[in-house]
């Protein structure tokens, strides 16, 4: 169980360093929100993934093109969306606001369908990590209990520290926040307009 544990650690590291639509949404709600408002959306993941990993698992085979460009021009236009929220956030920033007032259970979920509508997960679900835990299931089901026990303890966890990192970081000022906040929102809208542009170019 060990060596399965370790992999899947290993991997949600892997998976929640690389920069994508959900990175950048918990950095701009984490600056915009504050990090007691965000933290719950690091679990995003956990909600969005079921879905995917019981489709990899029942068809045992890739992702058709079709759906994968699907999934960049779907989830490029929800990535603009929330860059347009955040925008309006950045203008009408308010210092004298209290980002950290109640927690945000509707950052979860927001978290959860940015990244269901990412084309990363079902790839990397696909090719990487349901491959690995069939082998690990086939072997014995505490091997795939410890590979997924790994694999989302890494993620989740990178992805609280990205929050308490830029949350933490917004305290440094209002301009610095109101800063890093416009910075996130230019970054939303590039991975929105990356995605699309992915997406059409396929067909």
């Amino acid at each position: 169980m060990l060596p399965y544990l370790l992999k899947g650690l290993t991997l949600g590291f892997a998976a929640g360093a690389q920069p994508g639509p959900l990175q950048t949404y918990l950095v701009s709600q984490s600056l915009s929100q504050g990090w007691r408002r965000t933290l719950l959306a690091a679990f995003g993941p956990l909600v969005s993934d079921g879905p995917i990993v019981t489709l990899v698992l029942l068809v045992l085979t890739r992702i058709p093109d079709w759906m994968a460009n699907f999934l960049y021009i779907a989830g490029g236009l929800f990535v603009l969306y929330l860059a347009w929220g955040a925008y309006r956030q950045w203008k009408d920033f308010t210092p004298q606001a209290d980002p950290a007032s109640a927690p945000g259970p509707q950052s979860l979920w927001r978290a959860a369908l940015v990244n269901a509508l990412s084309p990363g997960p079902y790839l990397f679900w696909s090719l990487v990590n349901g491959p690995l835990l069939i082998q690990a299931w086939r072997e014995t089901p505490p091997n795939a209990g410890g590979f997924l026990l790994g694999f989302y303890g890494g993620m989740i966890g990178l992805n609280a520290a990205i929050i308490l990192v830029f949350g933490l970081a917004g305290r440094l000022g209002e301009r610095v926040r109101r800063a890093m906040l416009g910075a996130s929102t230019l970054a939303l809208a590039g991975f929105g307009l990356y995605q699309l542009w992915v997406g059409i170019s396929a067909f």
